[in-house]
């Protein structure tokens, strides 16, 4: 089946508001293995639409609308999709009682109202974080519509709640997707090393850049669930055998995540000290639900005066080695652990740019020490060549950082790269 995305709203065609929608859905249908041929958006102009609408049906065999449902003058989608496919609308009584529910009243203003009605036939797809229903149906040539709030609050628990299983009750054959991600080699090298793999047709094989690393996604289609998830296993076991440690998860979708994992399962506890990256780790290790378990403290030691008063980061190490270097980070690991009296503690120093190089110290040279309290490791980020920006290095750095954590808990290599 081929797909597309229409998105309403001049809001989203000026770039007042991003359009994350899009994406959302996107990341959806490919997960059921549904080919997503055009995405566009409109604004809110019942002649464009209609004629946006018109084309959609006529050439794909599922379109999905997100946005214009709701209850102002130019909430237009319902009425000119529903008039494009060839379907009226009515009222659908349980989602006017909804509606009154939500703002407990026993009648609502005209505007209101105006979201419960629907197309006729259609399968209703409940709000359960707004006022404005979604809905399903078939325009008279076959194609299937779906409409969508457009705030993704709204919208992402009616696709995954609803719409999904909806798509799926139609669907002959079943989709599995696991991700394998990948720290420590970039996507160019890692699809060269599984060019040949590349080739197979199911399960597929398809490369993703993330910043700073980069996954593998390996989609199988079978009859059943349990069928496509075993048809993946083989593959995944060839690319944890071809790229070994640099593999630190299969659907686990972030560094954090898993050393958050790790370190709760292996009951350790990690502190961390920073300076370039400003507290980028700690906020990455504290996104994670869980992580007030395993994470002690975080400390911003930006001056020298911090380094040494915080961290016990000697004067004499500062002065002769500067505060960006080998000797600086691992003192700001091992002053950590002291003061925190964690397991495990993080030190990084280092220049992130745009200035603050010079020919001795470039920017995105980057000092990342690990300590466990007896031993100490060091890793160096050295520029790369090109530019890259102030957030790329605090973000490659942070991920190092966690890369490190989650060698040592697995008992490899600290710095292996």
């Amino acid at each position: 089946m081929n797909a597309e995305i229409i998105s309403v709203g001049t809001e989203l065609l000026l770039g007042a508001v991003v359009n994350t929608d899009t994406a959302i859905v996107a990341r959806a249908l490919s997960e059921l293995g549904i080919d997503l041929m055009h995405t566009c958006v409109v604004g809110d102009n019942p002649q464009r639409l209609k004629e946006a609408v018109e084309g959609a049906i006529a050439r794909s065999g599922l379109l999905i609308m997100t946005g214009g449902l709701g209850p102002t003058a130019d909430d237009l989608t319902k009425e000119t999709t529903a008039a494009a496919a060839g379907k009226r609308l009515v009222l659908h009584e349980e989602s006017l009682r909804r509606i009154e529910n939500y703002f407990n009243e026993k009648h609502v203003s005209e505007n209101q109202a105006k979201q419960a009605w629907l197309p006729e036939g259609c399968t209703v797809l409940q709000n359960d974080n707004g006022t404005a229903p979604g809905c399903a149906f078939q325009a008279e040539n076959g194609c299937t519509i779906i409409m969508l709030p457009g705030p993704p609050s709204e919208l992402t628990p009616m696709l995954n709640n609803y719409a999904v299983p909806y798509l799926k009750k139609s669907q002959e054959y079943t989709i599995v997707s696991h991700n394998v991600h990948i720290y420590g080699r970039g996507e160019a090298p890692v699809a060269q090393m599984m060019d040949d793999l590349m080739d197979s047709e199911n399960p597929t094989l398809a490369p993703y850049a993330n910043e700073g690393e980069c996954y593998l996604r390996v989609t199988a289609k079978a009859r059943t669930h349990e069928e496509a998830d075993r048809m993946c296993g083989p593959l995944i076991e060839e690319i944890r055998s071809r790229l070994g440690n640099f593999v630190y998860s299969v659907d686990v979708n972030s560094l954090e995540e898993l050393v958050v994992k790790e370190l709760a399962e292996k009951g350790k506890t990690l502190a961390t000290a920073e300076s370039c990256t400003g507290g980028l780790l700690s906020k990455r290790i504290t996104d994670v639900s869980g992580s007030s378990g395993v994470f002690h403290m975080g400390v911003v030691t930006y001056a020298n005066k911090a380094k040494e008063e915080l961290l016990g980061v000697p004067h004499e190490t500062l002065e002769q080695h500067g505060a960006v270097s080998e000797e600086t980070a691992r003192a700001m690991a091992e002053g950590i652990v002291r003061k925190s009296g964690s397991d495990l503690g993080v030190g990084i120093t280092g220049i992130a740019g745009p200035e603050g190089g010079t020919p001795e110290k470039p920017v995105g040279l980057i000092y990342i020490a690990l300590s466990d309290g007896e031993n100490t490791w060091v890793a160096k980020r050295s520029p790369i060549g090109r530019t890259k920006s102030r957030d790329w290095h605090r973000h490659c750095a942070a991920s190092q950082a966690l890369d490190m954590v989650r060698r040592y808990l697995a008992g490899m290599p600290v710095t292996e790269q």
